[in-house]
């Protein structure tokens, strides 16, 4: 199948959410729309891959990490990296990967994500070990602060560990 990575466009928040909301998601029309507004205005780029005229996957670059231990470094961060379910094991995120961080070497010699600790990660932890990311060392962020041991925490998508590469 082609893979063809290209910015998003406005047709695209409806697919995903139509998408999400299929897989029990919850609605995430606000925030999609909210990453095509920032992308428009320069401050977020989003790339979406598409194949055979359907957009499958997604991620978004923000030019510098906002919290974590590379906030305020000047490192761009890939944030909300997405591939539907059913193109997932395909080389779709690999191909979006590949797109990120050739775009971000355009401009900077590194780049960092935020990636969660449960099952559902499990494919994308592997896959950024496998592309050479490697994780700061600061241990656990919950919630935008670094936790402490023997923290209390919940299991969610704001439980992460922060891993970077050199482009």
């Amino acid at each position: 199948m082609e893979k063809i990575v290209r910015p998003m466009i406005e047709s695209d928040i409806r697919a995903f959410a139509d998408a999400f909301m299929g897989y029990g998601w919850g609605d995430r029309t606000k925030t999609l729309e909210k990453y095509f507004r920032e992308q428009a205005e320069g401050s977020r780029a989003v790339l979406v891959l598409e194949t055979e005229g359907k957009a499958v996957g997604y991620l978004t670059i923000l030019p510098e990490a906002p919290v974590g231990p590379y906030a305020e470094k000047g490192i761009p961060e890939i944030v909300d990296f997405n591939v539907l379910i059913e193109y997932r094991g395909n080389g779709f995120g690999w191909a979006l990967m590949d797109a990120a961080e050739a775009k971000v070497k355009e401009t900077h010699d590194e780049i960092c994500l935020g990636v969660g600790l449960y099952t559902d990660y499990g494919r994308a932890q592997r896959m950024y070990v496998k592309r050479g990311y490697i994780p700061d060392g600061s241990g656990i962020w919950w919630d935008g602060k670094n936790l402490p041991p023997y923290e209390n925490c919940v299991n969610d998508d704001d439980l992460v560990m922060y891993l970077s590469k050199r482009l």
